[in-house]
C-alpha cells in the first residue's frame, strides 16, 4: 500500500501548519516496540536472495515509512509488485522483498522484535553462515 503525500487527506490547513492523516494505513495491534530506521540502498540492489530461508522465501515483518530519495520496486507473496518512489509513504505487510531502481533512501518503522529476526537472518546470510 502506497500513498503520494498530496493525495493524503488534509486534516488542518492554517497559514502556518498542514497536517494530513492517512487513517487505516496497516494494522499495529498485534505488534509490540517498534524500531525507528533507516536504509540506503544503491541502484539495483536486490535483498531477495537475503530473504532465502525464512517463511517463503520473503521478509515477514510489516514495515511503515517514506521514500526519501529513489524509487523501489516491493513484490508481495501473491507475486504483485508496486514501485514506491520519492515523496511516497508505504506499508508493507508481511510477506515482501525488495529492489532497489535508483539510489534510494527510506525511513521506516517496524516491529522491533520481528524485524530484528530479519536483519539478524540477513546478516548470517552475509557472512554465509546459514
Amino acid at each position: 500500500m502506497q500513498q503520494a503525500k498530496n493525495d493524503i487527506p488534509v486534516k488542518i490547513d492554517t497559514p502556518d501548519a498542514v497536517a494530513r492523516q492517512q487513517v487505516g494505513f496497516g494494522d499495529a495491534s498485534n505488534y509490540g516496540e517498534l524500531s525507528g530506521e533507516y536504509f540506503t540502498l544503491n541502484a539495483g540492489t536486490d535483498v531477495a536472495p537475503l530473504f532465502e530461508g525464512l517463511e517463503d522465501d520473503l521478509c515477514q515483518a510489516p514495515h511503515w515509512g517514506y521514500v526519501l530519495k529513489g524509487a523501489l520496486t516491493v513484490r508481495y507473496t501473491d507475486g504483485t509488485e508496486e514501485v514506491d518512489e520519492t515523496g511516497t509513504l508505504f506499508y508493507w505487510p508481511p510477506g515482501h522483498t525488495v529492489r532497489a531502481d535508483e539510489d534510494s533512501e527510506i525511513v521506516m518503522f517496524s516491529p522491533q522484535d520481528e524485524h530484528t529476526e530479519v536483519i539478524d537472518h540477513m546478516l548470517a546470510k552475509m557472512s554465509g553462515s546459514t
